[in-house]
């Protein structure tokens, strides 16, 4: 019985890592997508200005 229950605690622990890391992963592709995103933003917006700057 107790060599069962550790089996399961174990097996329960290394679910929970899995599904934690899956987590952190996640979210850091996530941050890495949001920097992107604002990056390419900033870059567009950048170039609008300096049209504009052109133009004039």
């Amino acid at each position: 019985m107790d060599m069962m229950m550790l089996v399961l605690m174990v097996m329960m622990m290394v679910v929970l890592v899995k599904i934690t890391t899956m987590m952190i992963i996640g979210v850091l592709i996530i941050d890495v997508m949001m920097m992107m995103m604002m990056m390419m933003m900033m870059m567009m917006m950048m170039m609008m200005m300096m049209m504009m700057m052109m133009m004039r």
